[in-house]
């Protein structure tokens, strides 16, 4: 690299953004500005060290040889800022924020980690649970913002994305006509799981519960054991199972969408929030035969 006497904190924050989502319009989005005030700030910093950071074609957003040597230190310096910059106050923020398990990024952990270094001061307080406990909780104040799948008739929160639901099952689950099918689901307050069964019911399927109120990390790992059905985001489907709908004659699932709901107002939180949203906003379901 040339000789770098000072970086700017926001062209850097720019190319980590860019870095961490894949794109520049979800970059600018999550930090709250246009794709254009972000390319002018990715080409001043590569100015600044003198080397190509990022490619970008009309397809393809990712970081060039020298822009992935460069991604660390990069995140050491904003680190470092916010940590500089907390220290001017003894007050921490921190916001609780709940995240329905239907709808749960598998790369949340990383980003949450992320989120931490670029702001030492705030602290995010995660609840995994059933959407309408969440909703619950919201409406009540005892959490400060949600994200989760849109159901009945509310119309607030920003839409971050479309989420189709199937039924999932391992390639060689057996089911016997005639013979109820075998439903795994972690409570019966799910509505996803009550979209089902009324699904099953306008089918004349019969259905039995199985692994009730066990959790959803049982439920998963009783599907992937090949014990039984169960609905999942097609995002979120078992590691090693299928869309069993049309093998099964299952009925389909409506779409919903990915919302979220929010009472924030702090600048620094809202920043926050708008990463997290970017990340599950166009994130591709992954692939499922059926």
């Amino acid at each position: 690299m040339t000789d770098v006497t000072t970086l700017d904190v926001d062209a850097v924050k720019a190319f980590v953004t860019i870095a961490d989502l894949q794109s520049f319009t979800r970059a600018a989005d999550a930090l709250g500005t246009t794709q254009g005030a972000i390319s002018v700030k990715l080409k001043r910093l590569e100015q600044k060290v003198g080397q190509k950071l990022v490619e970008r074609t009309p397809r393809l957003v990712r970081l060039s040889a020298q822009g992935a040597v460069f991604l660390d230190p990069a995140r050491a310096f904003l680190a470092a800022h916010d940590r500089a910059i907390a220290g001017l106050s003894a007050e921490r923020r921190r916001f609780s924020l709940g995240i329905a398990t239907h709808v749960g990024a598998p790369e949340l952990p990383t980003l949450l980690a992320r989120l931490n270094a670029h702001d030492p001061a705030l602290t995010i307080e995660v609840r995994l649970d059933d959407a309408r406990d969440l909703l619950d909780a919201f409406d009540r104040g005892i959490i400060d913002a949600v994200i989760i799948f849109r159901e009945d008739d509310r119309r607030d929160g920003e839409v971050l994305g479309p989420d189709q639901f199937g039924w999932f099952a391992t390639p060689d689950f057996v089911h016997r006509p005639g013979e109820p099918l075998r439903l795994a689901a972690s409570s019966p307050a799910c509505g996803i799981l009550n979209i089902a069964t009324r699904a099953l019911d306008a089918a004349g399927l019969p259905w039995n519960e199985v692994f009730l109120g066990c959790g959803a990390f049982a439920v998963a790992e009783a599907v992937s054991a090949g014990l039984a059905v169960s609905v999942f985001s097609c995002r979120m489907a078992p590691p090693g199972t299928i869309d069993v709908s049309r093998r099964l004659g299952l009925p389909e699932l409506p779409a919903s969408e990915i919302v979220l709901l929010s009472t924030l107002s702090d600048a620094r939180s809202r920043a926050a929030l708008r990463i997290l949203a970017a990340a599950f906003r166009d994130h591709p379901p992954a692939s499922h035969h059926r």
